[in-house]
């Protein structure tokens, strides 16, 4: 029984890449920096494959990679408020080192989007205000994030019972609780 609600959640997700405006397209990301200080952002997601693999992409200067470099271990949220569908997603996230991968990405952005990885200070460095920033000509700081969730957590609210399944990976196979929501 619980197999519907995970081709449900794999149907939005790989609907939060294909079309536009769905509310799996920006997902929360949750890292671990240092001193264990958690640390949240909001990332759009780029890619998922058939073994759900997410991927999303960011400026290789940004706080989450330093993260990522001391723990890999990440949290995803997702939220439809329409249909009142929460997904969460455990796992471990794996910086590309692909370089090909990385080229064929960065040659598929639009050139318009591209300024989110050439700016010439890292993020979240000071400014004197939004239209001082500087951006490189010939150089970027584009990099991928490859999420591998171990754990999803599905949650469905509606009337009479609210619906929560938790997945777990256990070795190539997807093993389903439901839990009290």
């Amino acid at each position: 029984m619980s197999d519907v609600f995970f081709e449900e959640m794999l149907n939005e997700l790989f609907n939060g890449i294909k079309v536009h405006g769905h509310p799996f397209r920006t997902v929360s990301l949750a890292t671990v920096g240092q001193n264990a200080k958690p640390r949240l952002c909001t990332v759009v997601l780029r890619e998922v494959t058939n073994d759900l693999k997410l991927t999303v992409y960011t400026d290789s200067r940004s706080q989450k990679i330093s993260n990522l470099l001391l723990n890999n271990q990440i949290g995803l949220l997702m939220y439809d408020p329409d249909k009142l569908l929460q997904v969460k997603i455990e796992g471990q996230a794996h910086i590309v080192k692909d370089v090909e991968r990385l080229d064929t990405s960065w040659s598929n952005i639009p050139t318009n989007s591209r300024r989110d990885y050439i700016t010439h200070h890292s993020p979240s460095s000071e400014i004197n205000n939004p239209s001082s920033v500087e951006y490189l000509n010939n150089d970027h700081y584009f990099a991928m994030i490859d999420i591998v969730p171990q754990k999803i957590e599905y949650l469905k609210l509606k009337r009479p019972h609210h619906i929560r399944v938790a997945f777990e990976k256990e070795h190539d196979t997807w093993k389903s609780t439901f839990l009290v929501p």
